[in-house]
C-alpha cells in the first residue's frame, strides 16, 4: 500500500535538496530566495562566465538566481566573524575570482567566514542598475544571519564587503538597512538585514556628479554600521566617493576609517603588487580588530 508512495516522497525530498542546499567543492552553496527573486523575469540569457583573453579576470554575467557560496576558516582560527562580499563589475558583471573568491580565502586566513553573494546582473531594462542587487544584498544579510546558530557564527558581527559597484551595493545595504526594497516573504525577512559594519574598496558612484556630496541614496545616520574605506587617488572612479563617504560618517558620528593611497587605479583587489594600495588588507584587518570584530573571545 506505501509503496507507490515511496518514490514520491524520495523525489520530493531530493528536489529540496537541490533547491536549498547544494555542495560547490568544499564549500556550502545556498539560494538566496526560496522560489524566483522578487522581479525576475529570467530572460537575459543563460548564467555564464567571460574570460577574455587580456584579462586575469573570471566575469560571470547572466545571473537570474541569486545564491551564497559559504566559505568556513579552519575551526582553531574560527573568530565567529562572517562577511557577505559583493564582487564588483559595474552591475553589469561579477569579478568572480578577483573579488569573490579570492577575498573569501583571504577572510579566512584571518578566521572570518566569507560568504560571496552571487547578486542580479546585469541591470534589468526599466530598472536603476542597483534595484535587483539592492533586494538580493538585503535578503542576503537577514539570510545570513538566520543561519547564525547553524553556522557557528555571531549574529552580531555580520558584516559586508564590496568591492566597486559591489561597494555601491554596500554602502546601499548599510544605509538602506530600515526599510526593505521587496515584500516580506517568510520569517527570514523579519531579521535585521543590517551589516554590522562594511568594507568599501574602491566603491562607485556614490557622490553626485562634478560635486564633493553623497547622492540621496546614501542618507547616512547615527545608526549607519561602521566602515572601511580604501581607494587609489588615481582612480577613474574617483576618490570622492570614498572620502566623502568618510566625512559624512564622521559627522553622523559613525567610526569610520579612510585609506587613499597615491597609486592603484581601479581593481586591483587583494593581488600584491609594488603599489603601496596592495597593504590594504593589513590595515582592514587591523580595524576589525581595532572594532572588536575579530575577537574570538566575543563569542
Amino acid at each position: 500500500m506505501n509503496t507507490p508512495f515511496r518514490p514520491l516522497v524520495l523525489a520530493a525530498v531530493l528536489l529540496l535538496l537541490a533547491t536549498v542546499a547544494r555542495a560547490d567543492g568544499d564549500h556550502l552553496n545556498i539560494d538566496v530566495w526560496p522560489g524566483a527573486a522578487p522581479g525576475e523575469s529570467g530572460k537575459i540569457g543563460e548564467e555564464k562566465f567571460i574570460q577574455k583573453p587580456t584579462e586575469k579576470v573570471q566575469m560571470l554575467t547572466n545571473v537570474t538566481k541569486p545564491t551564497l557560496t559559504v566559505y568556513r576558516p579552519a575551526k582553531d582560527k574560527d573568530t565567529g566573524a562572517a562577511v557577505v562580499i559583493c564582487p564588483g563589475g559595474g552591475y553589469s558583471i561579477l569579478a568572480w575570482d578577483l573579488e569573490g573568491t579570492e577575498v573569501a580565502d583571504w577572510l579566512n586566513a584571518n578566521g572570518v567566514t566569507g560568504i560571496i553573494l552571487k547578486y542580479r546582473v546585469p541591470a534589468r531594462t526599466g530598472q536603476k542598475p542597483h534595484e535587483a542587487p539592492l533586494k538580493d544584498a538585503q535578503r542576503a544579510m537577514s539570510l545570513v544571519r538566520s543561519k547564525a546558530v547553524e553556522w557557528g557564527i555571531d549574529p552580531k558581527r555580520i558584516g559586508m564587503l564590496g568591492f566597486s559597484a559591489g561597494g555601491n551595493l554596500t554602502a546601499m545595504t548599510c544605509t538602506h538597512f530600515d526599510q526593505r526594497s521587496y515584500e516580506n516573504i517568510d520569517t527570514v525577512d523579519q531579521i535585521s538585514c543590517r551589516p554590522d559594519f562594511g568594507v568599501l574598496v574602491y566603491p562607485a558612484w556614490l557622490v553626485k556628479e562634478g560635486k564633493d556630496e553623497l547622492t540621496a541614496d546614501f542618507p547616512v545616520t547615527k545608526q549607519t554600521p561602521p566602515m572601511f574605506l580604501v581607494h587609489a587617488g588615481d582612480d577613474k572612479i574617483t576618490p570622492a566617493n570614498s572620502a566623502v563617504m568618510y566625512l559624512a560618517l564622521k559627522r553622523a558620528g559613525v567610526p569610520a576609517e579612510l585609506h587613499v593611497y597615491a597609486s592603484g587605479g581601479h581593481g586591483f583587489g587583494l593581488r600584491p603588487t609594488t603599489r603601496p594600495c596592495s597593504i590594504w588588507p593589513e590595515r582592514c584587518a587591523d580595524w576589525l580588530r581595532n572594532q572588536k570584530f575579530l575577537i574570538s573571545e566575543a563569542r
